[in-house]
């Protein structure tokens, strides 16, 4: 493999994985291009004013130990070595002064601190997401705890129980929708009251017409019988560490979090790629693909600031650009049904509105402590139907460095979309003043509290399961039979991924060169048939 190259099409947690496993493991240079001017896809890190934005929010928790470790050797935890150090015949100034005053028989001192180092890591932090319904606080995921059912009242309880024994008795024999798979695990009653309308929310259509794979990928092991074990065994269980690994991923109590947010991980890895002799190429839009049939020779690329356009020839070729697109840029020798299949692949969008108070007014019902009074949470689910708003993220509870002044509150308020409609449209100051007068009718802040704030678009956030999406295998059979194409990540997939299965992917296919495999079945298979998947 030596003297050759591989295109990456986009610097996100896949893109990036597989430059540098390419990198480590072989002789292959890759050269990534990202059509914008900023490392980490959606798990990017935005900054305004001093304080940082994750979008959508991003665990650093997996079962799969390759993903946990290689986190770890990128941003190491209590001074380990990083990959940094290694990549580069160092060790980290502690352990190399420790060593050498140890073998001298004298005491260790800490040398002097360098910030850049020390903000060169990840935090263990405590998980905690709710539900606000009725203008109170449920557990998320939601388990009939006591506290659960004082809220729901008799009346409501009643016929959640009747409903989940129905459905317990009598499934639904075939899941057609997404709908019966919530109908088949929680009862039609509790689907309605937690499920329904925020899943629609974020969808923007009802659950009836999703393709019921998204709940397998997403809720597997989740139901109100595995909730209502872990709540009960929740007082026994140990508090240290951070594998979890007996316990669903949506019920997981800690994670791991870089200091400074997800986008620092990416932005380590691309400076750590660049330094081992790959490329990370800013602003490069993938506009063309020069393809014959079986084989992809180069793509064409155009800065997206001076619109100039080149054409890159490759070896091998990684894609996590959205499929419809990457279809579109070959251009019409692709066969006409996987081009009609691809075309009608749909995506939801996402917008983020960063907002700054001196103070929260919604009240902490939570035994968990707080800090300057902020409320626990890292995710609030809105199930209120008479706003729009679908979550909230509180950036102090992730990392209390993405916060520029801890004394005040930096939240994320989530609005789902689709690019181009109406809400997509809408000038930032309106949606901006929507996001306050929303949170204030569902009693989370008093407007006099806002200190600025702040919208965020991120297009093709998640890849939808209906559209033309029955027909997938029509354009994945296309794509794989490219045998130097490698679709990988969320969006290069169609496959509602977390970033440690896009990770996956990227290393898959990787193992794949290096062993002779042709076949992608393996790539399709992750978060398919591993043993964890993450919530709604």
């Amino acid at each position: 493999m030596a003297d050759k190259v591989a295109i990456i099409i986009g610097a996100g947690p896949a893109g990036l994985t597989a430059a540098w496993e390419l990198l480590d493991r072989t002789d292959v240079r890759p050269i990534v291009l990202e059509a914008t001017g900023e490392i980490g896809g959606i798990a990017r890190t935005v900054v305004h004013k001093g304080n940082r934005m994750d979008i959508g929010g991003h665990r650093f928790f997996s079962k799969s130990d390759r993903v946990m470790e290689w986190w770890q050797n990128v941003l190491p935890m209590q001074g380990a070595p990083s990959r940094d150090d290694r990549l580069l015949g160092r060790e980290i100034p502690l352990a190399k002064e420790a060593r050498t005053r140890a073998l001298r028989g004298e005491a260790a001192s800490r040398p002097a601190p360098d910030p850049e180092r020390e903000n060169l890591v990840m935090l263990v932090r405590q998980r905690l997401s709710r539900i606000l319904f009725l203008r109170r606080f449920f557990s998320y995921p939601i388990t009939l705890s006591l506290d659960t059912l004082r809220k729901l009242g008799p009346v409501r309880l009643v016929r959640i129980g009747f409903s989940y024994l129905r459905a317990s008795l009598f499934p639904i024999r075939e899941e057609r929708s997404l709908e019966d798979f919530f109908v088949n695990r929680f009862g039609r009653e509790l689907y309605n009251t937690f499920f329904r309308d925020y899943t629609e929310k974020v969808w923007g259509v009802p659950c009836s017409v999703i393709k019921p794979e998204w709940g397998a990928q997403r809720v597997k092991g989740l139901s109100v019988w595995s909730a209502g074990l872990h709540a009960l065994a929740k007082p026994f269980r140990s508090r240290g560490g951070i594998a979890q690994k007996g316990t669903e991923t949506s019920l997981i109590e800690r994670f791991l979090y870089p200091k400074l947010g997800p986008g620092q991980m990416w932005e380590t890895v691309a400076a750590q790629v660049t330094a081992a002799g790959g490329e990370v190429r800013l602003n490069q839009k993938v506009v063309g693909v020069r393809w014959t049939p079986g084989r992809i020779e180069a793509v064409i690329t155009e800065d997206v600031v001076t619109g100039e356009r080149h054409e890159l020839s490759g070896d091998l070729f990684y894609s996590t650009m959205a499929i419809k697109d990457l279809v579109a840029a070959m251009g019409g020798t692709v066969p006409a049904e996987a081009a009609e299949v691809a075309a009608g692949l749909v995506y939801r969008d996402f917008v983020t509105v960063g907002v700054l108070l001196r103070k929260l007014k919604i009240r902490n019902e939570s035994r968990i402590p707080t800090v300057n009074g902020i409320i626990p949470d890292n995710w609030i689910y809105i199930q209120e139907p008479d706003v729009k708003i679908g979550r909230l993220q509180l950036f102090n509870n992730w990392s209390p460095y993405l916060v520029a002044d801890p004394s005040t509150v930096w939240m994320g308020v989530e609005y789902f979309c689709n690019e181009g409609d109406d809400f997509w449209g809408m000038a930032d100051e309106a949606i901006g003043e929507l996001a306050v007068r929303e949170l204030a009718a569902i009693g989370v802040i008093e407007p006099g509290e806002v200190l600025d704030r702040v919208v965020v678009r991120q297009p093709k956030t998640y890849p939808a399961y209906f559209g033309t999406y029955d027909r997938f295998d029509v354009v994945r059979n296309f794509l794989d039979g490219i045998g130097n194409l490698y679709p990988i990540g969320r969006n290069g997939m169609h496959k509602y991924n977390n970033q440690d299965h896009s990770m996956l992917c990227a290393m898959t296919a990787v193992d794949n060169i290096l062993a002779g495999i042709t076949s992608k079945e393996n790539l399709w298979a992750v978060n398919t048939e591993q043993e964890y998947h993450e919530e709604k």
